[in-house]
């Protein structure tokens, strides 16, 4: 049993929370759910766990969703290779469908199941439900097979789903206006999803701290970055890399409405929480 004086203080973290919670009242924000927040089976509760509170005192909660460890134990169990360019899933026909399957039909329907474990309420989505994501055949030098580039967006069964108090859970799988599936980048999704709802926040999990002064330092987190700074960021390097695509999807959402956008690591417990219901911000907020 706690100690008056633990109970005081836990009084107190939920006291600090109210103008956060008043904050995001009635206001959408778009998770970004990936790394090893989804291969930890602790983490994935904790995550779950952090959605179902939001959505719990009133904040309105979008999970969008890839998946791709999963992708690559089901191509390694039917026998195929998984082959990676620039960093992106090369995705012939074959793979697209078992994309859509992984995806579609067992993480996503996974996560619902869990969400409503913890006292939550989920529909599951892919993109190619009510059109939610067109995608066509992203441009590339190199063919990269079915991966997608976004064409369009549809919030109508987002906006249907959170008007019913439902936590709307969104496996980005996508249709082509020429009939074929294709693999859309979960983050980039995430962020056009968020843009075209005008979330108030985007948050992306990710497996570091956020955006480092010092990529191989994890002590020099630069906790808030303004859109405008990007540039000189690239230039000099800090943003370099796997972050660059982060950042651009990121900054391509703030500049089409969304409020903010923050970069957390989602190796943290209850990570979501943290950030967006104390003044102790973890990660990196972009605005």
């Amino acid at each position: 049993m706690l100690d008056e004086q633990e109970l005081k203080k836990e009084a107190e973290l939920l006291a600090g929370a109210l103008p956060y919670i008043q904050k995001y009242n009635d206001k959408i924000i778009v998770v970004k759910y990936g790394g090893n927040a989804m291969l930890n089976d602790e983490l994935k509760e904790a995550v779950m766990n952090d959605i179902v509170l939001l959505s719990l005192v009133g904040v309105k909660v979008v999970l969008v969703h890839g998946g791709g460890p999963e992708i690559s134990d089901m191509l390694k169990r039917v026998g195929k290779e998984s082959k990676f360019v620039n960093g992106l899933r090369y995705t012939d026909d074959e793979t697209a469908e078992i994309v859509q399957m992984v995806l579609a039909g067992k993480v996503n329907k996974d996560l619902v199941k869990l969400i409503s474990k913890v006292g939550g309420k989920s529909v599951g989505f892919c993109g190619i439900d009510g059109n939610i994501i067109t995608a066509c055949k992203k441009e590339s030098e190199v063919d990269l097979g079915n991966v997608g580039e976004i064409v369009s967006i549809d919030v109508d069964p987002i906006l249907v789903t959170l008007e019913n108090d439902y936590i709307p859970v969104i496996a980005t799988v996508a249709s082509g206006e020429d009939g074929k599936i294709y693999n859309i980048n979960a983050d980039t999704a995430a962020a056009s999803i968020a843009a075209a709802l005008h979330a108030e926040n985007l948050v992306l999990m990710t497996d570091i701290r956020g955006l480092l002064m010092d990529k191989d330092d994890e002590n020099t987190l630069i906790s808030e970055i303004k859109v405008s700074e990007v540039p000189k960021l690239k230039k000099k390097g800090i943003i370099s890399g796997g972050m660059i695509p982060k950042i651009d999807c990121v900054v391509e959402a703030v500049r089409r409405g969304v409020q903010q956008a923050v970069i957390i690591d989602g190796r943290i417990k209850h990570s979501i929480i943290m950030d967006m219901l104390t003044d102790k911000g973890i990660g990196t907020l972009i605005k």
